[in-house]
């Protein structure tokens, strides 16, 4: 008996209806973002060992994979100190850092306000679970070059269009600003030498809960007497802290996001001060969609003005929006094409030059055309032919093509 044939653990084979409505839904993306002014760009899956570990991508750059270098045998692999000596390539684990290179590489053929879709797999060496896989497809919308807030109501704007468009209903955005963060680092006595291991640490909020996020600070020599409670109240917040600003509150970086939600009545924006997305080129204004089905983000982004000048020896402001799309595809329906797709049944003996005159003759209205060998189960072929998406059929004889009719 043979041994199953499986495709590495947490990738997957698409068959033909899941990959239809997947690149369904990302025609719809595609759509909405040119809409909106952004243009496509694609760049390499591979990038420098060194720029996808410059310290950017938090935890990310743990689970990235890495590319040997030419010749590099198993002796070597176990003589190495480190990667860095065996390899000096790695797949991309988002597509934010081969953004910033790219713009980098690219600056004096695009315009002073640049706004890129990027749409394409990435690759991390996550532990395989539902909705978590180790190749998976990002869509991002960034804007590079413009420092003021408009970037961002683009930004939450086209993304919130491009749910609306999919159809998913139910969906917010949550936003914080890493200012706000930092003041309330400040307030719980949090060394400014600790605070990124800290926020890393509150980003798990939603997986290890505040007893694991107040044992873990613990453990990090964070004061965290009251800290439970405070953690209470930060769940609290909503936008009527204007009125009466806590000690925490970076009034000016909440200001600015108030006018972002003033700005867009038609979004669902939440204000969650406990927001932090984990990497660590974020500078400003961070972003996740939330979902009531999900337990996950669907997506995020933020600000990251310190990014492209690391490349470039210069700032140049970039913000960015990703739509996590492996997990929004999971809660769309399945999607009914209007157009056109017909089957033709034939018998084995039909000649070849019969067929291709009636698929062409089939082909005459547009949509997709299939030669199909008839089965023996006419009423079984039909219904399986419906359910991949097939609307009318007919029945090629050696006399040509007959009548089509709707598949029920």
């Amino acid at each position: 008996m043979a041994s199953p044939v499986n495709p590495p653990r947490g990738m997957r084979d698409l068959l033909p209806a899941e990959k239809a409505k997947r690149e369904d839904a990302l025609s719809v993306i595609r759509t909405v973002y040119r809409g909106h002014g952004f243009d496509e760009i694609e760049a390499p899956a591979l990038e420098d060992y060194d720029r996808l570990h410059a310290g950017l991508g938090g935890d990310n750059e743990k689970l990235s994979f890495s590319v040997l270098k030419r010749g590099i045998g198993p002796e070597q692999w176990q003589a190495a100190d480190d990667v860095p000596a065996i390899a000096d390539l790695g797949l991309r684990y988002d597509l934010t850092v081969p953004l910033a290179r790219f713009y980098a590489t690219n600056q004096a053929a695009l315009p002073p306000v640049f706004r890129a879709v990027q749409i394409g797999p990435v690759w991390r060496a996550e532990r395989p679970q539902k909705g978590r896989y180790r190749q998976f497809v990002q869509c991002d919308i960034d804007i590079v070059g413009e420092p003021g807030p408009i970037a961002e109501l683009e930004l939450i704007g086209a993304t919130a269009a491009a749910l609306d468009a999919l159809g998913l209903e139910g969906a917010s955005i949550r936003i914080n600003d890493r200012r706000i963060l930092t003041r309330l680092l400040s307030t719980w006595g949090v060394a400014a030498d600790a605070g990124s291991a800290a926020l890393i640490t509150i980003d798990k909020l939603d997986k290890i809960g505040v007893d694991g996020v107040v044992a873990e600070l613990a453990q990090q020599g964070v004061p965290v007497d009251g800290l439970a409670e405070a953690f209470g109240g930060l769940a609290a917040a909503d936008w009527g802290l204007a009125v009466d600003p806590p000690a925490w509150l970076d009034v000016e970086a909440y200001t600015d996001l108030l006018a972002l939600k003033d700005a867009l009545p038609e979004v669902e924006l939440v204000f969650d001060p406990t927001l932090v997305r984990g990497m660590g080129y974020y500078t400003g204004t961070i972003f996740e969609i939330a979902h009531p089905s999900s337990t996950s983000s669907l997506g995020g982004g933020g600000r990251y003005d310190g990014m492209i000048g690391r490349f470039l020896g210069r700032e140049v402001p970039a913000v960015g929006f990703s739509i996590g799309f492996e997990r929004i595809v999971d809660l769309l329906p399945d999607r009914v094409s209007g157009a056109t797709a017909t089957a033709l049944l034939h018998d084995g003996d039909v000649p070849a030059g019969v067929l291709l005159a009636a698929k062409r003759q089939a082909q005459e209205d547009g949509g997709r055309v299939r030669l199909e060998r008839a089965r023996k189960n006419r009423r079984a072929q039909l219904d399986a032919l419906a359910a991949d998406g097939f609307t009318r059929f007919g029945v090629v004889t050696a006399e040509g093509l007959g009548d089509l009719r709707p598949l029920a």
